[in-house]
């Protein structure tokens, strides 16, 4: 499932694309072709994710919500733009004395062998196509514009240049204003959108007063919007805690660090495309690392192998039907 960080590369594509144009809008699949009907030719005004969920409104005062789920994805065509905005990932929110994550700042991109980061590489609109979901990649060049619709397309959004099609969410809706509230209200914090202290004590204070374990809570989108599994695993194995521990038995300044780490980690996903985790690394092990997922984590899809610190080997188990991926002795 596409985690926070690949939701608001998302919006800012949208917003570098298609804010301020008109837009038309259809449902080749079908089942969406009531809510196309009431926004299309409608001009978009804004496009912003929330952890796992987009809005894009219009100047009718609608918005359209979409939440990828596990299967949803979008396939952009056409003339894209890059999105300038996406090297500043509005200024530095975390803080880190180790290299390597903070490497993923400061160096220009490293393309790995999967294709991630290949938004990074269109340059200068051209037509071409790339997907944009868990992982982003460009696909090639297209011929006529706009390209016929391949798949079960959900909804198609057009300009006279670029195209965007979505297939497989688990939810896309039309929202009034106040519904769109209500859906935020339900969320938790988002660092990305609010690096406050305020949104770091709302968080602290959520997790610190629930009995259920912080491996749980951590997923918990009411607690705090964006963290999914991979990030889940890196940052309990980063703060060495159990992910079984209640979040009540965590120290204040614990609970503290894993936002501070969380704010960190998302900026270095929006600004690369890639979910960088692995710190305290030379130049030549951060290029190797960003090149490939397999050297970019510390336990994620790790099972069986020894820990990178302490050589024991890396657990998998369930929690709240996920995978949960963990080294039982540096998180005792």
């Amino acid at each position: 499932m596409p985690e926070g960080h690949s939701v608001h590369r998302i919006a800012r594509q949208f917003a570098r694309n298609f804010v301020g144009q008109r837009v038309a809008l259809s449902s080749p699949q079908g089942r969406f072709a009531a809510g196309a009907a009431e926004l299309d030719g409608h001009v978009m005004t804004d496009a912003k994710a929330v952890g796992k969920q987009m809005f894009l409104e219009f100047d009718n005062g609608l918005w359209l919500r979409v939440h990828l789920g596990l299967y949803g994805a979008w396939d952009f065509a056409g003339e894209i733009q890059m999105d300038a905005t996406i090297a500043s990932a509005n200024g530095r929110m975390g803080q880190t004395n180790q290299r390597g994550t903070d490497m993923a700042l400061d160096t220009d991109p490293v393309f790995d062998t999967d294709g991630e980061n290949s938004m990074h590489s269109i340059g200068a609109p051209r037509r071409t196509r790339v997907r944009m979901s868990e992982q982003e990649k460009e696909t090639g060049e297209i011929g006529t514009f706009p390209p016929e619709p391949v798949g079960q397309v959900r909804v198609r959004l057009l300009t006279d240049t670029v195209c965007a099609d979505l297939r497989g969410p688990t939810a896309c809706e039309v929202l009034t204003p106040d519904q769109v509230d209500a859906v935020l209200a339900r969320l938790g914090p988002d660092p990305l959108l609010d690096s406050s202290k305020a949104a770091e004590d709302r968080f602290t204070t959520m997790v610190r007063k629930k009995n259920t374990p912080i491996g749980l809570l951590l997923m918990d989108q009411s607690v705090v919007s964006g963290i999914g599994n991979v990030y889940r695993a890196e940052m309990l194995y980063r703060a060495r805690i159990n992910p079984y521990t209640p979040g009540k038995l965590l120290p204040e300044e614990t609970v503290r660090g894993l936002w501070r780490d969380w704010a960190h980690l998302l900026e270095i996903g929006v600004t690369t495309g890639q979910m960088m985790t692995m710190d305290q690394l030379s130049p030549d092990d951060y290029v190797k690392a960003m090149a490939s997922r397999a050297d970019r984590h510390w336990v994620y899809k790790r099972e069986g192998l020894p820990c990178r610190v302490c050589g024991v080997h890396i657990t998998l188990e369930e929690m709240g039907a996920r995978k949960l991926y963990w080294c039982p002795n540096c998180q005792k």
